[in-house]
């Protein structure tokens, strides 16, 4: 019988070789292995991209025309506040104008009033005497004020 020496010449760099080709096997393996998962993956990614894409044009469509009816209505409430503000200035201008037209003689009808109420007043009293005041636009000064006062009870 012959031994393994005789029949199997394997010298260590034929070994080595051998090693080298099973381990690149192993490596081409997996290496191939991860390249399969990398386009699951890539597929599942594509198939999401166009699934969100089928989804997103729509609702950008919808976007826009709800942007433009915002901006119809911004329009219409601008117009609405111009519309506001000319009346708030046509108010103010009739109010000032009011003022100024009624507002004096208003004053010195009330100021004649009260002056025709104060005189009657006294004039029904009799002989009760009260202070001289002074009535300047709707409001009364004691007589003292003026300048011209009076002293009860004594002549001068």
């Amino acid at each position: 019988m012959t031994t393994c020496k005789e029949r199997c010449n394997v010298s260590g760099g034929e070994v080595a070789g051998i090693l080298v080709a099973v381990f690149w096997a192993i490596l081409v393996s997996f290496l191939a292995l991860a390249l399969v998962r990398l386009a699951q993956t890539l597929k599942a990614a594509t198939k999401l991209v166009a699934d969100v894409t089928e989804q997103a044009v729509p609702l950008l469509g919808e976007a826009s025309a709800t942007v433009r009816s915002a901006n119809t209505q911004l329009a219409r409430v601008d117009s609405i506040t111009a519309d506001v503000q000319e009346v708030t200035a046509n108010a103010s201008a009739l109010s000032s104008t009011v003022s100024s037209a009624f507002g004096g003689p208003l004053v010195k009808v009330a100021a004649f009033g009260y002056g025709v109420r104060r005189a009657i007043g006294r004039k029904s009293a009799g002989s009760e005497q009260r202070p001289e005041r002074t009535v300047i636009v709707g409001k009364t000064l004691p007589s003292a004020r003026r300048g011209g006062r009076r002293n009860r009870g004594s002549k001068g």
